[in-house]
């Protein structure tokens, strides 16, 4: 069953098109590669799903409501998440701030207001949710600028985590992380897709789109162009479309 449905999205900035009549779905549970060149639209497209960027025409559906006039706040209340290729981490923050950044539980002092952040709550749930994950980090006192990329990476994942999403969106999460950390991210990504939370796996490295999904979409100058069964495609093919060169 779709946990999303996009029918006929555009999107144009200006007099530029970015998106052309875009139809996609992806089911509960579902890990989705999402490929194409740069400037082929994908980073339009997944904030239009986030509600980033309003669409022009089109639907936006997700678990079965239309969420195509809802704000970004509305769609990540829904269970919506995204990951941006920068992370958006507070270097300075350590790692239980972090994961929780933007959305602190918080606690009243004997009843009264103002209430006030809980902190032994959100060090307690970050820890948690790190073991759960079988995330390894010193502490979650260390500030996550004093991470590796990969651990940064797998923070981000678990932030997005903690607040049980229906869909992830990852931006290109194994860039420029060494072999180990890649595993590590396909790995959570793995766990993600058994808990039966749908991915969108946006990535230029073919070799983790086709090890991490079942399914691979081309986008490429705004059209879906292909949409391949990962068993029933090769990289060459992929590549092929991506180029514009199949057929």
């Amino acid at each position: 069953m779709s946990i999303l449905e996009l029918s006929g999205v555009e999107k144009s900035f200006g007099a530029v098109q970015v998106l052309h009549g875009v139809d996609l779905n992806v089911d509960a549970g579902e890990v989705l590669g999402l490929v194409g060149d740069n400037g082929a639209g994908k980073s339009t497209l997944m904030k239009s799903i986030t509600g980033v960027y309003s669409t022009d025409k089109g639907n936006i559906s997700f678990d079965g409501t239309d969420v195509t006039r809802l704000d970004p706040g509305e769609r990540r209340e829904m269970g919506i998440e995204m990951i941006y290729q920068d992370l958006a981490l507070a270097a300075q923050q350590d790692v239980a701030n972090n994961i929780f950044l933007g959305r602190e539980p918080t606690k009243r002092m004997l009843g009264f207001i103002p209430s006030f952040v809980d902190k032994r709550r959100i060090d307690r749930q970050a820890q948690e949710m790190l073991d759960r994950l079988g995330v390894h980090v010193p502490s979650v006192h260390i500030p996550v600028g004093m991470l590796s990329g990969g651990q940064q990476q797998t923070i981000a994942i678990a932030r997005a985590l903690t607040f049980k999403p229906k869909l992830v969106i990852m931006d290109e999460p194994t860039a420029a992380l060494a072999v180990r950390e890649v595993e590590s991210v396909l790995r959570l990504i793995e766990q993600m897709r058994a808990e039966g939370i749908a991915t969108i796996l946006i990535s230029h490295r073919l070799n983790d789109v086709f090890e991490a999904c079942g399914r691979i979409v081309v986008l490429r100058r705004g059209n879906v162009i292909a949409d391949l069964r990962r068993d029933e495609t090769d990289m060459a093919e992929v590549v092929s479309y991506i180029v514009g060169a199949h057929g």
